[in-house]
């Protein structure tokens, strides 16, 4: 038997090193719930059992545990840290959800509804009338002015928070390759491994190019792969990157060209930081959309981010006609349709200057905290390379920090002793089936950090950070 090969022996000591130093961290994230393997015995003869066998033994027949990923697994590991809601001596940057209270020269919210009693009834699968009107007029005055295709109340439908919406979505694709690029936004893994009609074909992006797909590569992505649907967040949850002006308009021309389905997440459409000079500015595809009856594009949005209510659980999808009805009928077996008080309370929000008072104010604090944090990150020797132009997230380098907390899932457990929480970039390497092996993931170094909470939580969050920076000797 010849020598081994001498890079073969290289990588397999340098495999074994690296699983020896992430070890502990990786135990956690396998001992999940829904990432372990499951036994498959069966009785071998008849035997009626009297008694109930210990809970390890009876499992849970016919029902497998969803994988727990994300910010479920991060908030499990903090919580097991001594983390609990309200705790002022933790800073939660992982938390995927903006801060809720008043922020300057904000628009006041409703803290009381007053109810009919018709709204102790159902509302609608589709949702009540009067909003998917406010919310066809907002898209029209917001973005189609000039244009003589208007969205009317048929282009719109309410759903119960924006996973109903992407699962609404999902549920009326039919027999189709969905492309997607990576890294995405987590709870879009389960989404496109549970409907099994739809392929889940990925695209992986760096940070050489940014994050950033360019239409004439998304043109290439459809043609080559055989693309019936792109689904995309844009503005992009986890990296803050944003395709917008020209570039967003040869998208919707490359979908409409390509006869391809594009499913927008535009969810961050109000945290934009790319126009300075007019706070206030709004992004989405629907500007560029020439029919609403016609082209292919699809548009999932709410009041859970750009207008800062995520306990409302009121959200919408916009598309043309024929996909609205397809999603209203995948929502009668699937969620029933969105709380009937609170549509009701949402028709307000979104009068159009109310709806551009709430954004500039937004704009304005969260650009405040954005600059903050890269700022005190620059002063910790951990620089952003890609800064966010939008969302309130940063996608975090961490190739400067010395083995092992270069990993993003021993970073994150280092991070938990300073009472200081964040996301670890693999669990934005969405992977449907299990079909890769995360363990070489190309996000393993990266975290995911949130300065959607109110500015002190930043400050305690940030502090723990330094105090681990300096323990493992990356800065004095």
């Amino acid at each position: 038997m010849g020598k081994p090969d001498w890079k073969s022996a290289v990588a397999a000591a340098l495999q074994q090193k690296r699983e020896a130093d992430y070890a502990e961290a990786h135990s956690h994230l396998r001992a999940a719930k829904g990432n372990q393997h499951r036994s498959t015995s069966r009785m071998s003869s008849l035997h009626l059992d009297e008694t109930s066998p210990t809970e390890a033994d009876m499992g849970t027949p016919g029902f497998e545990h969803p994988p727990t990923t994300g910010v479920i697994y991060v908030m499990e590991r903090a919580a097991a840290k001594g983390w609990k809601y309200g705790d002022k001596t933790w800073g939660n940057f992982g938390q995927g959800a903006p801060e809720v209270g008043k922020i300057p020269d904000a628009p006041e919210r409703p803290l009381t509804i007053t109810m009919k009693e018709d709204q102790f009834e159902y509302a609608p699968v589709a949702g009540l009338k009067t909003l998917r009107e406010a919310v066809a007029n907002l898209y029209n005055e917001r973005y189609r002015q000039n244009r003589t295709s208007k969205y009317t109340w048929e282009n719109v439908c309410i759903v119960p928070g924006g996973r109903a919406g992407l699962t609404r979505m999902a549920a009326s694709i039919g027999d189709a390759n969905v492309g997607f690029f990576l890294p995405e936004y987590t709870a879009y893994e389960a989404l496109l491994n549970i409907f099994k009609r739809m392929v889940p074909i990925p695209t992986p992006l760096d940070k050489e190019s940014k994050y950033r797909i360019s239409p004439k590569r998304l043109y290439n992505e459809i043609q080559d792969r055989g693309l019936g649907v792109v689904v995309s967040s844009n503005p992009s949850n986890p990296t803050g990157q944003l395709v917008e002006g020209d570039e967003l308009r040869e998208w919707v021309n490359v979908c409409r060209t390509t006869r391809t389905t594009l499913v927008l997440d535009e969810f961050y459409s109000s945290y934009i930081y790319t126009h300075p000079d007019a706070l206030g500015t709004t992004v989405s595809s629907a500007k560029y959309v020439d029919n609403v009856n016609v082209d292919p594009v699809v548009i999932i949005d709410g009041l859970t981010k750009n207008f800062r209510l995520p306990g409302w659980r009121v959200c919408w999808i916009v598309g043309p006609k024929e996909y609205i009805s397809s999603m209203a009928s995948s929502g009668s077996f699937l969620e029933g349709g969105a709380n009937h008080p609170l549509q009701q309370a949402a028709i307000a929000m979104l009068e159009p200057k109310r709806a551009h008072a709430d954004a500039v104010a937004l704009q304005k604090h969260f650009l405040e905290k954005k600059e903050y944090v890269m700022d005190r990150l620059q002063k910790l020797n951990i620089p952003v390379t890609v800064p966010p132009m939008a969302t309130f997230y940063i996608w975090l380098d961490l190739s400067p920090l010395p083995e092992p907390y270069c990993n993003g899932l021993t970073f994150f457990e280092a991070c938990l002793d300073e009472k200081m929480i964040c996301v670890p970039g693999i669990f934005f390497d969405i992977n449907p089936g299990k079909r890769r092996d995360l363990v070489q993931s190309r996000y393993q170094g990266f975290i995911r950090l949130s300065f959607g909470p109110a500015m002190d939580e930043l400050k305690t969050g940030l502090d723990g950070l330094e105090r681990l920076l300096k323990k493992i000797g990356h800065i004095q």
